[in-house]
């Protein structure tokens, strides 16, 4: 493991105890599913737990094209050859990386069939096209994550696939913890990173309005820096948080209302 002082392991303001839950799983070759709402840090925690750990990774945007043989590998034309190239999830195998399935629900079911194998104690990976049957070493772990809240019929995490994952929730950070990483990671300083934070908690504690989710850290983050670079708040307020919130005239005037009374 490195040293966790060492400079170049990305940024992750822990909340709980998840690193530990983290290091526990992949100490006993657990595969591993983050819940949580988009933006609020569970891609960071990935990186910095690959880091922490000296673990290569693979890191994986899932999506509705996305295949098993994008997993895995494929085929390819080189030089006027045929030459098999392997895939992330291969790679990871190979390396004794980490896999990290970002918002695995988005991909294809023939994907959650792949796994399967890796999610149990037989920890394989079968590639049919060039009949090898790799081992998973002890250093490889499968992690996935995705948000509960955009589950319907059509895209839904089934609970035969959830059961082979222990899991960790995520969710928004209470004030004491993001007002410090807004600052760190965009440079603004306490008094208005405290004002992005207190109107981030309004408009996820709406009710009624059309609002698919809360704003993100990350969009904090992204106002705050735009801000500490010297555009004006307002501005900043719009293009970084309420035109990502939402396309709705009436909705965005009443964001713009709530960051008024916030900013003044």
């Amino acid at each position: 493991m490195k040293d966790l002082n060492t400079a170049d392991l990305p940024f992750y303001q822990p909340v709980a105890d998840e690193c530990a839950v983290f290091e526990t799983a992949h100490a006993n070759a657990l595969p591993l599913l983050l819940k949580g709402p988009t933006g609020c840090g569970k891609t960071r925690f990935v990186e910095h737990m690959a880091a922490r750990l000296d673990l290569p990774l693979h890191t994986v945007a899932c999506h509705d094209d996305l295949s098993a043989a994008d997993l895995i590998g494929r085929y390819l034309l080189k030089g006027g050859e045929t030459v098999w190239v392997d895939g992330p999830l291969t790679r990871a195998v190979r390396e004794g990386g980490i896999c990290y399935l970002d918002e695995v629900v988005e991909a294809r079911k023939d994907v959650t069939v792949v796994l399967h194998p890796l999610t149990d104690d037989r920890r394989r990976l079968v590639i049919d096209k060039t009949g090898e049957e790799l081992v998973a070493p002890d250093s490889f772990m499968l992690v996935a994550s995705y948000n509960p809240g955009y589950q319907n019929i059509l895209k839904k995490l089934k609970p035969s696939t959830r059961q082979r994952f222990v899991s960790v929730g995520f969710d928004f950070p209470t004030p004491a913890v993001e007002v410090p990483v807004v600052m760190r990671e965009s440079g603004l300083d306490e008094g208005r990173a405290k004002a992005l934070v207190r109107l981030a908690g309004g408009i996820r504690n709406l009710s009624g309005m059309d609002l698919e989710e809360g704003v993100s850290t990350r969009l904090l983050i992204y106002a705050a820096t735009m801000i500490a670079k010297g555009m004006p708040v307002d501005r900043a307020l719009q293009a970084a948080i309420i035109e990502p919130l939402s396309d709705e005239p009436d909705v965005q005037q009443a964001l713009r209302d709530i960051a008024s009374a916030v900013f003044g």
